[in-house]
């Protein structure tokens, strides 16, 4: 398993595919934030979204790589409203 203290602020979160899938904004338990400007659109809008770190295959340079294809690794994406309900 990849060294999870190496995934910093800004890193590019790419599918094995090398699409990318999002931008980190931090780590959060055993998840990777994403940075909102990744959240989509529509209902997607305002929420941030997470990808676990089981999904980490590597680290390489600024990048970090998942073991899914973008549009599978996507599937698996939580998200969280940022905004009070």
């Amino acid at each position: 398993m990849p060294d999870l203290k190496a995934i910093k602020e800004h890193m590019e979160v790419i599918g094995a595919d090398g699409v990318h899938v999002g931008t980190v904004d931090h780590l959060e338990g055993n998840r990777i934030k994403l940075t909102r400007k990744d959240s989509g659109e529509g209902s997607h809008k305002g929420h941030h979204h997470y990808i676990s770190t089981e999904l980490v295959a590597g680290i390489e340079g600024n990048k970090v790589r998942l073991s899914a294809n973008a549009d599978v690794a996507v599937s698996f994406e939580e998200e969280r409203n940022s905004k009070p309900a």
